[in-house]
């Protein structure tokens, strides 16, 4: 990564780093106020990071703090994007995030029932 410049677009960088999945997506991040740069909101998708700046943006509720460590040319796999930013995300979100992944257990007996209960059910009516 010698040919790396020193500056690079706000969007370009988050679509690099991979934050969203389409350059278009972190646009449209940008544009709205969703994107924190050293603490003041970016409003312009050209406004230029570099190296030591630190981005506050939300992501699937979730509140992000990343300090950018380089600047990348291209977007690469997952391993070497990670290795543009320092994650300073407190560990509260991080709980938080986990905390809402946990789905609601289902007993046995709620909801519709299955094919097997079905036919034990039609059985014991003596459908047939």
């Amino acid at each position: 990564m010698a040919d790396t410049p020193a500056t690079q677009r706000i969007d370009v960088w988050l679509w690099h780093a991979r934050f969203y999945k389409t350059r278009s997506l972190a646009t449209k991040m940008v544009r709205g106020g969703k994107v924190r740069l050293n603490g003041n909101i970016c409003k312009k998708s050209s406004t230029t990071v570099s190296p030591s700046d630190i981005l506050t943006f939300s992501r699937a509720d979730q509140i992000l703090i990343a300090k950018i460590i380089s600047i990348a040319s291209r977007r690469g796999p997952a391993p070497e994007a990670q290795m543009l930013y320092e994650d300073l995300t407190p560990p509260q979100e991080i709980q938080k995030k986990s905390q809402k992944n946990v789905t609601a257990p289902r007993y046995k007996g709620a909801g519709r029932p299955t094919k097997n209960e079905r036919r034990a059910i039609d059985k014991l009516m003596n459908r047939d």
